[in-house]
């Protein structure tokens, strides 16, 4: 991502934050409406799921200038979502819903160069989570 691209991200980010909880509310709504299939992967508790969507996507923002300290993360995290159900093919509706989410919430402000900032990060995050999802753990031999 060029350093232009992760400013927009972060002030965009910051626009999006300020309505937090109506966000990843409309994000689990149009994820839900895109891919009915996927609500069966989530639990009842969905103010806790949209919690844990904010200070995940917070991380991965602050850190978009310095991937390489997050990536050992973001790649666990593709790891723990592959025992959830989560396939390589929900990653594009994920990213679907995201960039859906952000440009209701942001209108306006939600210019093509800002899609484009954000299209990227999604892209950089996503492929590294799933790079993390093909990663097999060592099983332990049986004696």
């Amino acid at each position: 991502m060029t350093p232009q691209q992760i400013a927009l991200v972060r002030t965009s980010w910051k626009q999006v934050q300020a309505h937090a909880a109506a966000a990843a509310a409309a994000f689990y709504s149009r994820l839900f409406e895109l891919d009915p299939a996927l609500r069966g992967l989530f639990g009842t508790d969905m103010r806790a799921q949209s919690r844990k969507l904010a200070v995940t996507i917070s991380m991965a923002v602050a850190s978009l200038d310095r991937l390489e300290t997050l990536a050992p993360a973001l790649r666990e995290l593709g790891r723990q979502h592959v025992g959830y159900g989560i396939e390589d093919r929900h990653y594009a509706t994920v990213g679907a819903a995201l960039l859906d989410t952000l440009a209701a919430g942001l209108a306006d402000a939600f210019t093509p160069a800002v899609r484009q900032a954000w299209t990227e990060a999604y892209r950089v995050l996503a492929e590294t989570m799933k790079s993390g999802a093909t990663q097999t753990r060592p099983m332990a031999l049986a004696s």
